[in-house]
């Protein structure tokens, strides 16, 4: 599980320049990492701030919230009450965004969108705003809120100030997940494992010096010594072995040549598990794996035009796109 630290006064810039040097190596420079927008009711706020306290993950988690003052009219022109929801931004790894949203996903029935964030009108005159390019992000919502097409700021993302509450893994959930990385392919490489050389043993007509692994010397020491010092056989000891070997060998062949020669039962044809599959969800696939070949990044594939199109049919359907997605990306 994680644990949440509040700070206040900072922005997500902040928080990645001083990153190195706050958690070192809790925190990965390597890390792919996306911005997503959490909806929820306003009463829930204090189960969203300390949300990572009950997940596992494996990079810090930074959030965010945002009040509407003067921008909050151009919400409610959107048939939105923004008194009543609590926006929070977050900054997470690529990795964690599944384990992050799958029991407010999968439990609690939240929904998955995008919303196009866009600078605040200089005619409503906040101080010091700043402008940016407007961009699509992910967002979630509670079911219990409308939906929202467009957010404003005053600033981009990465300078928007306030309380951050950064869930910091513990170092188990780190390891852990530096672990499935190596296991999947992601991140660093695992490390060759260390190679000790062990001088020939006196007895063993052998010339050569042995290498072996600190795990298998792990093993030899474990044991017992009279296992470990049964003598080696000797040189006629050997030669009646090898013929041993030899007679098991024809027999085998023998064995082998007669069950070829019986009637061959042909295996049953798997059935492709694509027949009985919804054609919306081929239709999902496809596109994602068409992303994939692109070489596009999870977050990007979100706010690619034809994914708006289908996830919208896919819930028309209530076919979950959401595991679908996050198996694929993995």
């Amino acid at each position: 599980m994680g644990v949440t630290a509040m700070i206040p006064n900072m922005t997500f810039q902040q928080l990645k320049d001083e990153a190195n040097s706050r958690w070192k190596e809790i925190w990965d420079n390597s890390a792919a990492r996306l911005d997503l927008m959490l909806l929820c009711p306003r009463k829930e706020r204090k189960l969203l701030e300390l949300h990572g306290d009950m997940i596992d993950h494996g990079q810090p988690v930074m959030g965010i919230f945002h009040r509407p003052r003067a921008e909050a009219e151009l919400i409610i022109d959107q048939g939105f009450d923004p008194k009543a929801a609590s926006f929070q931004f977050l900054n997470i790894a690529n990795a964690d965004m599944g384990p992050w949203m799958q029991q407010l996903v999968t439990q609690e029935g939240w929904l998955r969108t995008t919303i196009e964030l866009n600078p605040v009108p200089f005619s409503l005159d906040i101080p010091n705003q700043r402008p940016f390019e407007k961009r699509n992000i992910l967002c979630f919502r509670h079911p219990s809120l409308p939906p929202l097409e467009k957010y404003f700021l005053p600033y981009p993302i990465h300078a928007l100030i306030g309380k951050a509450f950064v869930s910091l893994p513990r170092r188990q959930a780190a390891e852990l997940a530096k672990q499935q990385a190596e296991i999947l392919g992601v991140g660093l490489a695992k490390p060759e494992p260390e190679i000790v050389e062990v001088p020939v043993i006196e007895q063993a007509p052998v010339e050569e010096v042995v290498n072996i692994t600190l795990e298998d010397k792990f093993v030899s020491e474990m044991m017992p010594e009279e296992i470990v010092n049964i003598p080696l056989p000797t040189e006629n000891g050997a030669k009646q072995l090898r013929e041993d070997v030899d007679e098991i060998d024809t027999e085998i062949e023998n064995t082998v040549e007669t069950s070829s020669n019986e009637n061959v039962i042909p295996l049953p044809e798997v059935t492709a598990e694509a027949d009985d599959m919804p054609e919306i969800e081929k239709e999902f696939r496809a596109i994602v794996q068409e992303l994939i070949d692109a070489g596009l990044d999870p977050s990007e594939m979100m706010t690619d035009a034809r994914m708006e199109d289908i996830n919208e049919r896919a819930l028309a359907q209530n076919f979950e796109t959401w595991p679908v997605f996050m198996q694929m990306v993995s």
